[in-house]
């Protein structure tokens, strides 16, 4: 279990590179693949938390203990919260001309606020995949091939900003490392978590279950409406519901 764990984490970062990769040579992505991209992915990460996490979680409790389901969603819904409330945070990760006020944003500079917002999305990400592991193993490649995907277009989508910061094509790279190996770190972060204890994993589970589904409902769905392509960016959504079922049915039979 182990091993594959350590396998699922490499991927997860290798895939966050190739997106960055992408994104360094292609550098400006038109707003609406952008928008279709993000859509298709929120829809398979939507998916990947319910029936990969909270579903599962549901499953290993007694209808008596589904307390525990709520605490988690609600758990990892407010940790998110709160993070999107104390650290400075760009919502428009495809371009630079708004930023949303939060407590501490005078003292950091562009850079930060890039680095900040892209970090929120991916401990998240790699908490769900760690947590995963604890259960279902077909649970966990479902999540896993889900945010591997997603990472690719995502990390097309936030290198862009950053050199239209300004940011010098080195630091772009050194920043692009560092979040991959964030979301591998909070792979292995979840996984130690949830082992702790399998009375709590259920616990954890929903809770990574909740804080996907805060990243989903406050930055990939808005942002892929905000610059008038959000029909494309539904049935995109919708596709990618549709295709994060296929393959939990096909990692189920195989």
């Amino acid at each position: 279990m182990v091993d594959q764990l350590l396998m699922c984490a490499a991927g997860l970062g290798l895939s966050s590179l190739i997106g960055s990769a992408i994104g360094l040579v292609v550098r400006c992505i038109p707003h609406r693949w952008n928008d279709v991209f993000l859509g298709y992915c929120a829809g398979m990460m939507l998916t990947a938390s319910i029936v990969c996490l909270i579903s599962p979680a549901i499953a290993m409790t007694d209808m008596g203990e589904w307390w525990q389901v709520v605490v988690g969603v609600v758990i990892g819904v407010l940790l998110i919260g709160v993070l999107d409330r104390l650290t400075p945070h760009l919502h428009h990760l495809s371009g630079v001309k708004e930023f949303e006020n939060h407590v501490s944003t005078t003292s950091l500079d562009r850079t930060m606020l890039f680095v900040l917002a892209i970090a929120i999305h991916k401990l998240p990400e790699g908490l769900a995949t760690g947590v995963s592991f604890n259960g279902d193993s077909t649970d966990a490649f479902a999540i896993t091939l889900t945010i591997a995907l997603q990472n690719i277009p995502e990390g097309m989508v936030v290198v862009t900003p950053l050199l239209m910061a300004g940011v010098k094509f080195i630091n772009t790279v050194i920043i692009a490392v560092a979040i991959a190996l964030l979301e591998v770190c909070g792979a292995l972060l979840g996984y130690v978590i949830g082992d702790l204890s399998s009375a709590v994993l259920p616990l954890m589970l929903s809770a990574a279950g909740g804080a996907m589904l805060y990243v989903i409902s406050d930055e990939m769905i808005p942002e892929t409406h905000s610059h008038g392509y959000q029909k494309q960016a539904t049935y995109a959504l919708v596709l990618g519901v549709l295709t994060m079922l296929f393959i939990e049915a096909l990692s189920s039979h195989a």
